[in-house]
Protein backbone atom coordinates (compact mmCIF):
# COMPACT_ATOMS: atom_id res chain seq x y z
CA UNK A 1 0.00 0.00 0.00
CA UNK A 2 1.25 3.35 -0.75
CA UNK A 3 1.34 5.69 1.35
CA UNK A 4 0.53 9.67 1.13
CA UNK A 5 3.15 12.00 3.10
CA UNK A 6 2.17 15.78 3.74
CA UNK A 7 4.03 18.34 5.54
CA UNK A 8 3.20 21.44 6.57
CA UNK A 9 4.75 25.09 6.13
CA UNK A 10 6.90 24.80 9.10
CA UNK A 11 8.06 21.70 8.33
CA UNK A 12 8.92 22.96 4.70
CA UNK A 13 10.67 26.41 6.23
CA UNK A 14 12.64 24.01 8.86
CA UNK A 15 14.26 21.64 6.14
CA UNK A 16 14.96 24.44 3.35
CA UNK A 17 16.64 26.44 6.52
CA UNK A 18 18.55 23.72 7.91
CA UNK A 19 19.43 21.83 4.95
CA UNK A 20 18.43 18.56 5.73
CA UNK A 21 17.13 16.17 2.68
CA UNK A 22 13.28 14.98 2.80
CA UNK A 23 14.68 11.32 2.25
CA UNK A 24 15.80 10.74 5.44
CA UNK A 25 12.95 12.31 6.83
CA UNK A 26 10.46 10.32 4.55
CA UNK A 27 12.74 7.10 5.88
CA UNK A 28 11.93 7.59 8.90
CA UNK A 29 8.46 7.91 8.51
CA UNK A 30 8.31 4.74 6.64
CA UNK A 31 9.85 2.72 9.74
CA UNK A 32 7.38 4.72 12.10
CA UNK A 33 4.65 3.34 9.35
CA UNK A 34 6.67 -0.40 9.86
CA UNK A 35 6.86 -0.08 13.77
CA UNK A 36 2.93 1.13 13.99
CA UNK A 37 2.08 -2.31 11.97
CA UNK A 38 3.95 -4.16 14.25
CA UNK A 39 6.62 -4.99 12.25
CA UNK A 40 10.27 -4.49 13.56
CA UNK A 41 11.92 -1.36 12.89
CA UNK A 42 14.38 0.57 14.03
CA UNK A 43 12.97 3.75 15.28
CA UNK A 44 12.60 5.95 18.67
CA UNK A 45 8.80 7.32 18.42
CA UNK A 46 6.22 7.97 21.19
CA UNK A 47 2.56 8.44 21.17
CA UNK A 48 1.52 12.27 22.55
CA UNK A 49 -0.69 13.31 25.02
CA UNK A 50 -2.21 16.52 25.60
CA UNK A 51 -2.31 19.45 23.05
CA UNK A 52 -0.51 16.86 20.42
CA UNK A 53 -3.69 14.27 21.32
CA UNK A 54 -3.50 12.24 18.17
CA UNK A 55 0.33 12.69 16.82
CA UNK A 56 3.47 10.73 17.63
CA UNK A 57 6.92 11.78 18.54
CA UNK A 58 9.50 10.84 16.28
CA UNK A 59 13.20 11.13 17.72
CA UNK A 60 16.49 10.83 15.47
CA UNK A 61 19.54 12.82 17.09
CA UNK A 62 18.28 16.06 18.47
CA UNK A 63 15.51 16.65 16.00
CA UNK A 64 11.73 15.50 16.32
CA UNK A 65 9.56 15.23 14.08
CA UNK A 66 5.84 15.03 14.90
CA UNK A 67 3.51 13.52 12.66
CA UNK A 68 -0.47 12.39 12.45
CA UNK A 69 -0.89 9.11 10.85
CA UNK A 70 -3.86 8.23 9.10
CA UNK A 71 -4.14 5.15 8.57
CA UNK A 72 -8.16 4.97 7.03
CA UNK A 73 -6.37 7.60 4.13
CA UNK A 74 -3.09 5.95 3.98
CA UNK A 75 -1.67 9.86 5.04
CA UNK A 76 0.77 10.94 7.03
CA UNK A 77 1.26 14.48 7.85
CA UNK A 78 4.22 15.93 8.83
CA UNK A 79 2.80 18.88 11.56
CA UNK A 80 6.75 20.37 13.06
CA UNK A 81 10.25 19.52 12.31
CA UNK A 82 12.61 21.40 15.06
CA UNK A 83 15.21 20.97 17.55
CA UNK A 84 14.42 19.21 20.66
CA UNK A 85 14.46 22.13 22.75
CA UNK A 86 11.76 24.11 20.38
CA UNK A 87 9.29 22.17 19.16
CA UNK A 88 7.08 21.74 22.03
Amino acid sequence: MKWKIETSKNAEKFLAKNQLSKNEVFDLIGRAIRRLREEQANVNMKKLTGEWTGFYRIRRGKIRIIAEFRFEDSVVFIEEIDWRGNIY
